[in-house]
């Protein structure tokens, strides 16, 4: 699959990436699937309320939305995964700066996507649970009646689970950043690397 092939399936998974991100903020007690079903009404409520959809109301819209997301997802083990093998040799502040650098990027490269969520169905399939990781396996329904399967990666933290991949078409999202951060460091210094993931950064807030 190609990258922007990967990236267009995300951005049509997106809905349910939110929708799964708030249910794990608000039922922690409950299994993974559980708690991504009993979310999901709440985070169409958001995505759907008139109010929210005015121009005036974007922002808010956005962060309500990404204040659940940053509350169930796992960045600081996202990052980790995702550079694979470059994390190692990192100092302690540079591993913090890529968290927080690689984190906007992820937020402000899918989850400013949102006006692009129409509609989409979402049907659980099965959870399948190892101890304190579990896996979330759900299909995203398009328009078309297409079904586009995504398969969520969550670990147990205390009494929580957080989110630490998430694939689409069997297509890893920290696997498909890991190729990515390998090639560029391939022929860059760490420096640079990190400044153009800055730069890409700065390129998302301003479209």
């Amino acid at each position: 699959m190609t990258t922007r092939r990967f990236s267009a399936l995300c951005h049509v998974g997106l809905a349910s990436w939110l929708l799964a991100a708030w249910g794990l903020a608000l039922g922690a007690t409950l299994g993974p699937l559980d708690t991504v079903r009993d979310g999901t009404e709440k985070v169409l409520a958001i995505l759907s309320d008139p109010a929210l959809k005015a121009p005036e109301k974007k922002e808010l819209r956005r962060k309500t939305v990404l204040d659940a997301v940053d509350s169930c997802f796992n960045w600081p083990d996202i990052s980790q995964r995702s550079l694979g093998i470059h994390w190692r040799n990192r100092s302690d502040a540079e591993k913090q700066e890529f968290i927080s650098v690689y984190t906007e990027l992820i937020r402000d490269t899918y989850l400013t996507k949102i006006g692009n969520y129409s509609g989409e169905k979402v049907r659980y399939e099965s959870e399948k649970v190892d101890g304190n990781y579990a896996r979330v396996l759900v299909q995203i329904v398009t328009k078309q009646n297409t079904d586009i399967p995504v398969t969520y990666s969550l670990k147990r933290i205390d009494d929580r689970w957080l989110i630490y991949d998430m694939a689409v078409e069997g297509v890893s999202l920290v696997n498909n950043y890991r190729t990515q951060f390998s090639s560029m460091l391939d022929g860059k210094t760490y420096p640079e690397f990190l400044k153009e993931l800055q730069a890409k950064v700065d390129r998302l807030k301003k479209l």
